[in-house]
């Protein structure tokens, strides 16, 4: 079992496990849309003492815009 550290857009410090290390893009459900990681390096901590494998992906694009507030609940005064 390996990890993977999500750099960047709206999945931005997040880490989900990760089956496929040898995996070069990541598309990950995001609201009602998808969005792309694509790998940014090499696994890292692949010894047997020195933790879970890690693996660093960096956002590339969303399948479409990603608005932070769908309902307009901010918009709403108080």
């Amino acid at each position: 079992m390996a990890i993977a550290r999500l750099n960047g857009g709206p999945l931005d410090g997040q880490l989900i496990p990760l089956d496929d290390t040898a995996s070069d893009r990541l598309i990950m459900p995001y609201s009602e849309t998808q969005v792309v990681y694509a790998r940014g390096g090499a696994p890292e901590n692949t010894g047997d003492d020195d933790g879970p494998t890690e693996v660093v992906f960096d956002f590339v694009e969303a399948q479409d815009d990603i608005d932070p507030d769908p309902d307009r609940r901010d918009d709403q005064a108080e």
